[in-house]
């Protein structure tokens, strides 16, 4: 049995359940639109975000239609965004199958987008309650402020390692937060368990992002996308950061001018790489990868045992390990 299948073993039943009810919430009498949320939904990852919304509910009373719907939304939202995304970062390859924006055309992947988003907000409000609806509505402008954030900060001279986490925060693990967050307001969890619930997802989160970043400094790695895509887009993540504050003048000058110029020959995006391992850049955001695992971890020490905190638990482990 794989980790993910472990992961699920608690909730297989629910998830049955949230992925026919899933394909109910992408049905649509546009011909258009019907194919490429069905082409979006065939080629979706993990599922990773229902997965941690329904385990979360569990760990804390039982699952309902609020837990599935509030699932819904969120996995609806993060889907519109990876669409959006791939149009914002010309990206024409995701999963290793063609974008959205690829397969049919920029405009379409944005449309598309826009009514997935605004699906998800449908979904949050047939929960009928006002928490759920706030937190959907919260993480909607919080992605968009991390992404515009990250645009901002894409010149190296202005990145700083103190806004690389307030950008992940803000992209990443603010979703996760509000993945578990949103399974426990599904259950009416008290205020303690919903805070320890919101931390655990936040520190998730910026495990797995971290973890994404250091792919991008590999040299061959089946992770759904090209190596080195972030630093073409100009993205300065945590190994390099790291490699720049502890490397020579003439070294950080000298990858300095790659990133701030967009030289961004295949040659140099080696010498990049080689550069961020050199100089401790990956041995570094794991170590603080890591940390943040273990900070998810300890945030479940509130709860009785129980089959969904040992899947809880196996999530934060797997995303540190996760090869993909």
């Amino acid at each position: 049995m794989g980790v993910i299948d472990e992961i699920k073993r608690p909730i297989l039943t629910d998830l049955q359940l949230f992925a026919a009810t899933f394909s109910e919430a992408l049905n649509t009498d546009n011909q258009l639109l019907l194919s490429v949320n069905e082409y979006t939904h065939q080629k979706s990852g993990k599922q990773l975000r229902p997965i941690l919304t329904i385990l979360s509910a569990k760990i804390c009373g039982e699952v309902n239609k609020n837990t599935i719907l509030g699932a819904q939304s969120l996995e609806l939202l993060h889907t519109a965004s990876l669409i959006h995304d791939d149009v914002i970062d010309d990206t024409l390859e995701r999963r290793g199958n063609p974008s959205v924006n690829a397969q049919w055309t920029n405009k379409i992947a944005v449309f598309s987008g826009d009514y997935l988003f605004s699906k998800s907000l449908s979904c949050a409000t047939q929960t009928n309650n006002i928490a759920i609806m706030k937190v959907v509505s919260t993480i909607g402008h919080q992605l968009t402020d991390g992404e515009l954030l990250q645009l901002v900060n894409s010149k190296l001279s202005k990145t700083s390692e103190e806004n690389y986490y307030t950008i992940i925060k803000k992209k990443t693990a603010q979703l996760f937060s509000s993945c578990t967050e949103v399974g426990g307001l599904s259950t009416n969890a008290t205020e303690i368990q919903l805070e320890s619930l919101r931390r655990y997802g936040e520190y998730l989160g910026m495990s797995f992002q971290i973890k994404d970043d250091i792919f991008d400094y590999y040299d061959s790695i089946q992770i759904g996308k090209p190596t080195g895509n972030d630093l073409r887009d100009g993205k300065v993540t945590l190994p390099l950061i790291h490699a720049l504050q502890h490397s020579s003048t003439s070294e950080k000058k000298k990858i300095t001018s790659l990133i701030d110029n967009k030289d961004f020959s295949t040659d140099n995006i080696l010498t990049i790489m080689q550069f961020a391992r050199k100089n401790g850049g990956i041995d570094y955001s794991i170590k603080v990868m890591e940390a943040f695992k273990d900070k998810a971890i300890e945030e479940l020490r509130h709860f009785p045992d129980s089959d969904a905190k040992k899947s809880l638990v196996l999530c934060a482990e797997y995303a540190a390990s996760r090869e993909i």
